[in-house]
């Protein structure tokens, strides 16, 4: 007999527990294999844990004394801001700790639909819908939205939660080139033959902390008879002159027709995410959109969070304009310093390096100088443009951000990452 079938037939003879254990003795050694291919390749990603609130000064396990932290999304500092926690104990008291279902069975109470309200008047939408995040915000829209007859072109940089949500609807795809106007042009000259046309764009973009041109988007959405859809994640709360997001940076307000964004970031930082625009589409994405259909409701708790952010943002934009002074500080002060910023204006700040074990090998270095940063690698970032991604917040002092380009001045020469 030969060798296959030889150890078909004994395979066949011996007890199922026995075949059970070889197929996980199996499953081991692959993913062993796919593991330490990771970690020869300087692209291991270690979790810190953080001891403390979030915040620009945390304290780290195992690190001794306070850490200053560069690297959340926590742009505005709303995240352990006093009258945000009182309003998430506030609702956490009055609603309870969470619905035990999903919205359209017994998962919504009245202040689902108060912040509801609240996100498309600040945004100068319709309607808006809750999501668990953003994630499942653009895992909803576009299947929900989007049929065979119609096409969706998606710049070839976006989220990689973008990029999931597209891959979900049958509608025709295409990819165009990063913040290349005539390669977009091209496509949707080419998809004109499509019953809808949607331009689907980060405002900010993450990884590099550049800004979609907006304008001449929107221009050649008009020309061609597209949509346009904009993430928002990376933008609201703080872009714009009173922190709408890019489309108002931009002035394309009126010209944008959908808007996803996320309460996890500068508006509180806990947890959520939306679809703001027209009224029919969001009545569509409550009968169609499967995240909303099958996922329990926002906690009370972070429905508070979130909607007194929004207050305090409608309230005031001094925190908004305090952080594009911060922003260029550090901007100025590292790239006169030798390192090169991607990006321009943005709060994300990477730090470019290119090699992932550098990267890797700096951010370790900076904390163990009191600074909280993370090295950015594949498959997070394409190969050969590893960096480390400094986000600056409103709540971070000058002393603060020159502290942190001190450490940086002074890793980069160990490593010879500068002369």
């Amino acid at each position: 007999m030969w060798a296959g079938g030889f150890w078909r037939a004994a395979l066949s003879r011996a007890p199922c527990g026995c075949r059970s254990q070889s197929a996980v003795a199996q499953l081991r050694g692959i993913l062993e294999g796919e593991l330490e291919g990771i970690r020869a390749a300087g692209t291991w990603k270690s979790e810190r844990i953080i001891t403390s609130r979030q915040g620009p000064h945390i304290h780290v396990d195992g690190v001794s004394g306070g850490i200053l932290n560069f690297c959340a999304n926590n742009y505005l500092g709303l995240s352990s801001h006093p009258e945000v926690i009182q309003a998430g104990l506030q609702a956490l008291q009055e609603f309870g700790a969470g619905l035990s279902s999903v919205r359209f069975i017994c998962g919504t109470q009245s202040i689902h639909k108060s912040l509801e309200a609240k996100i498309a008047r600040f945004h100068q939408r319709e309607d808006a819908i809750l999501y668990p995040s953003c994630f499942d915000a653009n895992a909803g829209l576009f299947e929900a939205l989007l049929t065979p007859a119609d096409a969706v072109l998606s710049d070839e940089l976006n989220h990689a939660s973008i990029i999931d949500g597209i891959r979900l609807c049958k509608a025709h795809k295409y990819r165009y080139r990063h913040l290349d106007m005539a390669d977009l042009e091209a496509k949707l000259k080419e998809a004109q033959k499509h019953r809808l046309r949607l331009v689907a764009t980060d405002g900010a973009f993450s990884m590099d902390g550049d800004i979609a041109p907006l304008q001449d988007i929107c221009r050649l959405a008009s020309q061609y008879g597209a949509l346009v859809f904009v993430d928002e994640c990376h933008a609201t709360g703080f872009l714009g002159p009173t922190g709408r997001g890019t489309d108002e940076l931009l002035g394309v307000m009126d010209q944008v027709t959908i808007v996803n964004s996320t309460l996890g970031k500068a508006l509180g930082g806990a947890s959520g995410g939306y679809t703001t625009g027209p009224g029919p589409l969001v009545s569509l994405l409550r009968q169609r959109a499967r995240p909303y259909l099958f996922s329990n409701s926002l906690p009370p708790a972070v429905v508070g969070c979130a909607s007194k952010a929004l207050d305090l943002l409608m309230e005031s934009n001094t925190i908004v304009q305090s952080m594009a002074a911060k922003t260029q500080r550090f901007r100025t002060k590292m790239e006169a310093a030798g390192f090169t910023i991607s990006g321009a204006s943005h709060p994300i700040c990477p730090v470019m390096l290119g090699d992932a074990r550098l990267a890797s090998c700096m951010a370790d270095d900076m904390l163990k100088r009191g600074i909280f940063v993370i090295g950015f690698s594949y498959p997070v970032v394409p190969k050969g443009k590893a960096r480390i991604r400094v986000q600056i917040s409103a709540v971070h002092s000058e002393e603060d951000i020159d502290r942190c380009v001190e450490a940086f001045v002074e890793v980069g020469r160990l490593h010879k990452a500068l002369p």
